[in-house]
Parts: structure tokens; sequence; C-alpha cells
């Protein structure tokens, strides 16, 4: 299946025609962490035999301008010109920094993304949103690039651990919540062992490539994609350098529920709707003890969102369920109180 407008391939099995595009390139590069070289890189050697590899380490707390000197200094030595390819084989943090160091590489050279997780798949290798946290503060340096080609295969899942499997399926529930009302009500009846993948991936992928067809620098309905980004952003921040770091999904599975929280403080869902996605992403996800201490490290962190507008905290909250809003204005107080709805569940 093809979607054209975002260039985005989603394929059942990897066959040698799967990867025509990279035969009109003078150079070719794949970029890796530890567990992809391992686990995912043998999965499509046998079409990039030729193919040089460079290699960094996994984990958000090495998505940095550090790594990305490292990645600009091996296509350098490696001798790439503007005709040259990189392949991002891995997760939203190779992607992200991937697409990145490819797209200030000589000003830009042609990139593709093969997304390894859920969260890649469905989420963040589509709409080319590329960056480096800074300082801290997740993606706070970056672009906007359509990468070449973004090739989607399911047979990568199965290389994954549960935990990351469970933090990609917080951005179907995501999905789902913003944008199909009916879907919410097929997950309600599945958890993600029960799912099938390459039925859910492209329906997440729909979703995501019409918002950014219509809006595809975020001046405004993609904004709607952020919804529980902005607290859970914060929230993973906060936990990165900690011994209680958090994946991406685990972090947005907390910032939907207190998102939901908000939007039901805005009398727009009700009472027992707030209390049915809270209760199924507890579900999925469990419990995470937050404590009123970590409140002043998230507080930092949300003052410094990138979707603030001078010193009004924006939020995406859901107009019902199945439409969501945006630049929707919202107080440090009423953050506070949808942590503490969160801690009392």
């Amino acid at each position: 299946m093809t979607f054209l407008h975002q260039q985005v391939l989603f394929v059942s099995e990897l066959k040698s025609e799967t990867f025509s595009f990279s035969q009109n390139y003078s150079q070719r590069a794949i970029l890796v962490d530890e567990n992809t070289l391992q686990y995912c890189y043998p999965i499509i050697k046998p079409f990039f035999e030729e193919a040089c590899i460079i290699q960094i380490q996994a984990g958000e707390e090495y998505k940095h301008i550090d790594t990305c000197r490292y990645i600009w200094q091996k296509l350098t030595e490696f001798g790439f010109d503007r005709k040259s390819l990189l392949i991002n084989l891995g997760g939203g943090v190779i992607g992200d920094m991937g697409g990145f160091c490819a797209a200030t590489y000589k000003r830009g050279i042609d990139f593709v993304q093969i997304p390894t997780t859920l969260l890649s798949q469905v989420d963040a290798s589509v709409g080319g949103k590329l960056g480096i946290d800074f300082m801290g503060y997740k993606n706070h340096i970056g672009v906007f690039q359509i990468p070449h080609l973004v090739l989607i295969c399911p047979i990568f899942l199965k290389t994954l651990p549960k935990r990351e499997l469970r933090s990609g399926y917080a951005e179907v529930i995501k999905h789902a919540l913003i944008a199909d009302q009916k879907h919410w009500e097929y997950l309600l009846q599945h958890t993600p062992e029960t799912l099938c993948w390459e039925e859910v991936i492209p329906h997440s992928i729909r979703i995501k490539a019409n918002i950014v067809e219509q809006d595809p620098t975020e001046k405004g309905l993609r904004k709607v994609l952020n919804f529980g980004h902005t607290i859970g952003h914060a929230i993973e921040s906060h936990f990165l350098p900690t011994s209680r770091k958090l994946l991406h999904g685990e972090a947005i599975a907390i910032g939907m529920i207190a998102e939901t929280w908000l939007t039901y403080q805005r009398n727009r869902i009700s009472q027992l709707q707030l209390q049915e996605i809270s209760q199924y992403i507890l579900k999925i996800f469990g419990k995470v003890e937050i404590y009123e201490s970590d409140f002043e490290g998230i507080q930092n962190n949300i003052m410094h969102d990138k979707k603030n507008e001078g010193f009004k905290i924006l939020c995406s909250l859901l107009q019902k369920i199945g439409k969501c809003s945006y630049n929707d204005e919202v107080s440090w107080e009423e953050i506070q109180e949808s942590l503490q709805y969160y801690r009392a569940l």
C-alpha cells in the first residue's frame, strides 16, 4: 500500500524491488544503533552489501548535537557528496536525528526512513519532523524535511521487546482519540497483543498523513497531533536523566490521561468518558509514580515547550472523542491538578 502524498510505502514483506530507489545514488550509508545493527540490519543486509555503516549509541539520551557531529564526520570521511543517500534504520531517535543530519549535511542530501519500532512506524517517521534534544529540552533544535521515502514493514516489530511495542501503541491510541471515534471503540475491545498490525499501522498512517498533508509545517491543524504531548514530553524529559527513565509512549500515556482530564474540565466529554479513557490507558501502561517533588522539573520543561506562545501554555485538547482542537490555553495550576488526578487513579 502506497501513500504517495507522504511518500510512505507499506509492505508486508521485503523484496529486492522494494529497494530499487537506492540504485541512483553515488553512495549509500545506513545509520544504526547497537540494537538495530544486531536485530534489524541482517534483514536488509542482502539488499545493501556495498553500503557504509554508521553506528551510534541507542537511546534518547544520545539524541544531541555531539552525536550529530559524529554522523556528519563519518559522512565526510566516507566522501559523501550531494548525490548520496542516508538510510535511517531504527526507531524515533534514529529517524529524527538521522533525518536532521541528512537535511543539514551539504545543505541537504536525500534520506530514507526505515522505522523499526511501532512508535516510529505509526508516527515518528511520517510527516518530516526532524530534530535533536538540546539543554534537556526535547526536539528543541530541528527542521521540517520530507524524506525521499518512508518504508514500513511489520517484520521489524518481531525484533521488539514487549515494552517497546507497548510504547508505540500510545500513538495508535492518540490517533483514534483525536480523529476516529469508531476506531477508539474498536481499540477498547483489544490490547496490543490481540491486534493485527497490518491493519492498525496503515490506519494510523492515514490519519497522520491526512493531517500533515493539510498543514506540513504545523501552523495550525497539525498541532492536534500533539494531544498528550505537552505534559507527556515534559514528564519524559524530566525523568530522562534519572533511574526512572520512561519510554516516549509511556510518558505520552500519562500526558493523554492528564490532558483528557483538562478536556473534561472544559465540559467537552462526560465523566464516564474520562474514566473510560483513563482506565483503558492504565490497563495497557500501568501506573507510574509521580511525586509532588517532580512538579518543579515538569513545570520548567512545560514552560519551554515549542507550542507555547509568549508565556502562554498551549495544549491540544479533545473537543470530543474523535475530534481535537489546538492552541487551548491552560495554566500551570490546571496542569498540577491534572497530575494530581493521575496520581489519585
